[in-house]
């Protein structure tokens, strides 16, 4: 199973669409269709805010990553937030999300990235084994906080 990155279009919506759907459905995530929509086509349309890439063939993708980008005065520059990754549930268990994230990083960087950042469920000890494996690490002392409005 091959985890080849392709950066998503707008003529790749749909097929993204369906694929952030899934995997909001599978975490509880509720959200309305133009909501969803309007998180995403900007990322499509080349935002320089992040990037969603398609995992897989672009034609009949096997999962997705939006990679949102920010500045960092400690890590020396640009910086990375992996925001949603998903691989559909037939054919997780494959590598498919581990070589995902061993390429992304790589990638990223020859495009001047200093530093890819996750959020990870505290429950979910298999996805944090999977990130850990990938080279990601708590960083003591430190929690993600968050205030929406």
């Amino acid at each position: 199973m091959s985890a080849s990155l392709t950066l998503a279009t707008p003529e790749h919506f749909d097929r993204l669409d369906a694929l952030v759907a899934a995997f909001h459905a599978e975490e509880g995530i509720t959200l309305a269709p133009d909501a969803r929509r309007d998180g995403i086509m900007p990322l499509l349309e080349g935002i320089p805010h992040g990037a969603a890439y398609l995992i897989g063939p672009p034609r009949a993708p096997i999962g997705y990553v939006v990679v949102t980008f920010g500045w960092s005065v400690e890590f020396g520059g640009l910086d990375g937030f992996i925001d949603e990754i998903y691989v559909r549930p037939g054919v997780r268990g494959r590598g498919v999300a581990s070589e995902t994230l061993q390429s992304l990083p790589r990638a990223l960087a020859g495009a001047g990235l200093k530093a890819l950042h996750l959020e990870v469920d505290r429950t979910k000890t298999s996805s944090q084994r999977l990130y850990a494996r990938a080279g990601f690490r708590g960083r003591e002392g430190y929690m993600l906080m968050s205030k929406t409005f």
